[in-house]
């Protein structure tokens, strides 16, 4: 027989693992311009407040002030590293529990990104469902 503390915990584990949570805010960083403008529209899309940009310039400055709950960065940027990126904010009080995921092209044996203390890497090209279950299956932890 099931009982009412069953119902409720099976409802509330289906609303914690499948539905969206609201009022979250994701820092993307990448130098592709395509890729960014894809990563938001489907990260709005999802009901997520995105700021997304190709600058990696004074990033930590922008991480500061929008305060994110998640940050995806691109691992090879123009003038920049993102695995770089997210040690320095991994380092920060503010953000060394903040998720942070690393799109990369480069997966292989010789970068070793668990170095820099993220906790996804997500292969380029990359589905849309597995960056958005990747977000979600992070994001609701936080």
């Amino acid at each position: 027989m099931i009982g009412t503390t069953d119902i409720y915990n099976t409802i509330s584990q289906f609303y914690t693992t499948h539905l969206q949570p609201t009022n979250k805010r994701i820092l993307v960083l990448d130098d592709n311009q395509d890729i960014l403008e894809m990563v938001n529209e489907v990260l709005v899309y999802e009901d997520f407040e995105v700021h997304a940009t190709t600058d990696s310039n004074d990033i930590l400055g922008v991480a500061e002030e929008f305060d994110p709950h998640l940050v995806i960065l691109d691992y090879r940027l123009n003038n920049a590293n993102g695995g770089e990126i997210c040690r320095q904010l991994k380092n920060t009080d503010q953000f060394k529990d903040t998720p942070v995921i690393i799109f990369s092209a480069y997966l292989n044996f010789a970068v070793d990104y668990d170095k820099y203390g993220c906790d996804a890497v997500l292969p380029k090209p990359f589905d849309l469902a597995q960056l958005i279950d990747t977000v979600n299956g992070l994001i609701v932890k936080f």
